[in-house]
């Protein structure tokens, strides 16, 4: 109970990569519910504005809540759109796959320049090949 060894708590770089991971997803929830939220009780504000307190009636028209209420439901689908679809095609995963296949491409166009350079500029060669020509 009160030993000496301790058990060792601390992740491993790869569990620590997951947590943050895991908590992203969390937050980009989260945000989309409360989005969620706060459209539903602003859709019933609107409502209740245009038809009992007959706001807005004379500069608007009659029914101008529903584009209101229609072009936020535009964002909040393309908010839903871009926190469960986009991200699981282009989420972390993805963006590592993309990194490690740049860094690939960039180290082929410089073992391709090296060749060139030695091809073209051999004095790197001839000067290892003579060392009284360094002089």
């Amino acid at each position: 109970m009160f030993g000496s060894s301790k058990s060792d708590t601390s992740m491993s770089d790869d569990q620590l990569e997951l947590f943050k991971n895991a908590r992203r997803r969390i937050k980009q929830k989260r945000r989309l519910y409360a989005h969620f939220v706060i459209f539903l009780i602003g859709a019933l504000f609107l409502i209740i504005a245009n038809t009992v307190l007959d706001i807005g009636l004379a500069t608007f028209g009659p029914n101008w809540f529903v584009y209101a209420i229609s072009f936020w439901l535009f964002l909040f689908l393309y908010h839903l759109f871009n926190v469960f679809i986009t991200n699981k095609f282009m989420g972390d995963a993805w963006e590592e796959a993309q990194l490690k296949k740049l860094i690939a491409k960039q180290e082929q166009r410089i073992e391709s320049l090296k060749k060139t350079v030695e091809k073209d500029y051999p004095i790197h060669q001839q000067l290892n090949a003579d060392p009284e020509k360094k002089n």
